[in-house]
């Protein structure tokens, strides 16, 4: 069942998403070669707490961690480890945040030093995808129109779109129905509804579609080993429009 939000419901997600989007930012701050994914894990976790939000992801599921840090072949769902950044890396970062009842929960796929320009092209495909998805998240289409936008897209470019793993509703629990796929058609699935809240996040290999689970159990890795994409906004439908909740403004300033 699709849980819709009123304004004051939709204003909490805002706040939990935006400190999301704040630790984000914080974490910035620190991406560089040499440094440790365990610690960016540390500085997430004390980020939140000093600014009233409980870190979302640990302990979720069994997860260990406050991130869900992802580098290069790693889709999604890597667990923070000990072993340093290095020139030329692409690490995801996906962060989730519990203040006043609510969820946010959204990634961004950095850099790290200077990276390959096929790399480069893969970031801004799988982010550019995104937002045209967003675009059609609206009073008037269905949920299949999302997917089938970013399929294309990102196809379009020949990208590999992961099926196993999909965006997802958002509120008092971190994943609500329905399902964003990002891969469909249009003109399926359910209508779109104003005081829905999704997360959607496209997650675009440069190789082919197809993945597998890692050995610890948690982290998804391309089958092929090639680099892959992430990123993820919150969104409500308001006013028969989408009106994004996350932002990037934080990390992208400079």
């Amino acid at each position: 069942m699709i849980v819709y939000k009123n304004l004051e419901e939709i204003e909490l997600v805002k706040k939990s998403a935006l400190l999301v989007s704040k630790t984000l930012g914080e974490l910035n701050k620190y991406i560089f070669p040499g440094t440790l994914p365990i610690d960016l894990d540390k500085i997430a976790e004390t980020f939140i707490r000093d600014h009233g939000g409980e870190p979302g992801f640990l302990g979720m599921y069994g997860f260990p961690n406050s991130l869900c840090i992802s580098i290069n072949e790693e889709v999604v769902h890597g667990i923070p480890g000990n072993k340093p950044l290095k020139n030329g890396d692409i690490i995801s970062i996906d962060c989730g945040v519990l203040m006043n009842e609510y969820y946010g929960d959204h990634a961004y796929t950095f850099t790290v030093g200077e990276v390959k320009e096929d790399i480069k092209k893969l970031l801004e495909i799988t982010k550019e995808s995104l937002y045209k998805g967003i675009e059609k998240l609206k009073v008037g289409n269905k949920i299949g129109d999302v997917s089938a936008e970013i399929q294309q897209f990102t196809e379009s470019h020949g990208y590999g779109v992961v099926r196993e793993l999909v965006g997802h509703g958002l509120g008092k629990s971190l994943h609500e129905e329905p399902d964003i796929p990002n891969f469909g058609t249009e003109n399926t699935g359910p209508k779109i509804q104003n005081g829905l809240v999704v997360a959607i996040e496209p997650m675009i290999n440069l190789g082919g579609k197809e993945v597998e689970q890692g050995s610890d159990g948690w982290t998804v890795i391309t089958k092929d080993r090639k680099p892959s994409a992430h990123f993820e906004h919150n969104i409500a439908v308001v006013d028969g429009k989408p009106n994004i909740l996350s932002s990037f403004d934080f990390i992208e300033k400079d």
